[in-house]
């Protein structure tokens, strides 16, 4: 089944992070529309509960063995990682011209070269590092890679406990995490901003996500219409806007969550209008992980370069340019990179088929 509104979610998402980095070049009136947009980062939580719901709901039922575990993380290791990587060389390359010089930079931290296997490994968000580097916003990709290793735990807990065994898991991992922030383990304010620590927060969320799948997938509300499920995500936003208690945002996107699936289920049609987003919505992921490259490159050379000669441009007339370029590249990407690789480096490892077979 198709999930549009959760689509849409997750490009709104992926379009307000962009958004929040971007501002970062603009002129000082900027700040008050970052400091907004700032407050709206637990809409990554939702990235991670959408996620939680879709591929319990997809492969909950399938892991029963090592051979089925197996399969799952080679495909999802393929789907994701070769335009990871991409990204992550790219920045290898920047981080190579700022130590010889011949590129300046705010950060150089990002580039340490000791955090080179952290990133190849994709563990730069299991709490090793104490900064982001390279490609910053993939420690969330990491956060949901230590997701997907973990998944027969998640299965487990949905098998003997339903969806109070998903709770459960996720009110534990909270608990840890708040006990680690008092402690002065984990270096955040909440465990809703952590970042280098994210895996334990995708974690939770994962966990979350799962519980509410399962109390769709029992529920028997006829309820068909997707306004509530839109009404409930706009208070999430209000909540998150009035710096409302992680408990109560968490809540307000599950109900939405429930709400937009609900929907769906019971009037697939009822949403049909957001199908012409979906060329944009399907690519979610590749716009939050290109963003950075269209960054550096049109904002952090181009934009300073037409800036430092005295150009006379309007930054958010500019802004337009970048954004919609990551939109392209991600789609072309998809299209021409991601999938057909996958699909090349998957068949290559599929055993062969007897002769005569089919």
């Amino acid at each position: 089944m198709h999930f549009r509104i959760f689509e849409t979610w997750r490009l709104t998402a992926a379009i307000l992070v962009m958004l929040y980095h971007f501002l970062r070049y603009g002129p000082g009136d900027q700040y008050a529309i970052s400091h907004m947009l700032e407050r709206l980062l637990p809409l990554l939580d939702m990235f991670f509960m959408i996620s939680g719901f879709l591929i319990l709901l997809r492969y909950g039922d399938r892991i029963t063995d090592r051979a089925s575990y197996r399969d799952f993380i080679l495909k999802r290791l393929v789907r994701f990682y070769p335009l990871y990587l991409a990204t992550l060389v790219f920045f290898i390359a920047v981080g190579v011209a700022v130590h010889l010089g011949l590129a300046p930079s705010t950060q150089p931290l990002r580039y340490e070269t000791a955090l080179i296997p952290h990133n190849l490994l994709l563990i730069q968000a299991w709490g090793l590092t104490d900064h982001l580097s390279f490609n910053y916003v993939a420690w969330s990709l990491s956060a949901e890679w230590f997701c997907y290793l973990l998944l027969p735990v998640f299965v487990f807990a949905m098998a003997r406990g339903g969806i109070v065994g998903l709770l459960l898991l996720a009110f534990v991992t909270i608990a840890l995490m708040e006990a680690a922030i008092l402690a002065g383990v984990m270096p955040f304010e909440s465990w809703l901003k952590a970042d280098t620590w994210g895996a334990y927060r995708a974690f939770a969320d994962f966990a979350l996500g799962g519980a509410v799948m399962l109390a769709v997938k029992t529920s028997r509300l006829r309820l068909a219409s997707p306004l509530p499920a839109w009404l409930a995500f706009g208070l999430a936003i209000g909540a998150m806007l009035l710096l409302a208690p992680a408990a109560i945002i968490l809540a307000l996107l599950a109900l939405a969550m429930f709400l937009a699936a609900l929907s769906e289920r019971n009037n697939p049609a009822g949403s049909s209008v957001l199908r012409y987003l979906s060329p944009a919505g399907a690519v979610s992921f590749g716009i939050y992980l290109l963003h950075p490259v269209i960054e550096t490159i049109l904002l952090a050379v181009v934009w300073r370069k037409l800036s430092g000669i005295g150009v006379d441009l309007n930054f958010y007339i500019y802004l337009a340019m970048p954004m919609t370029i990551t939109v392209l590249v991600a789609m072309a990407s998809d299209r021409w990179f991601e999938k057909p690789l996958a699909n090349r480096i998957l068949s290559a490892m599929s055993p062969p088929r007897p002769v005569g077979a089919g």
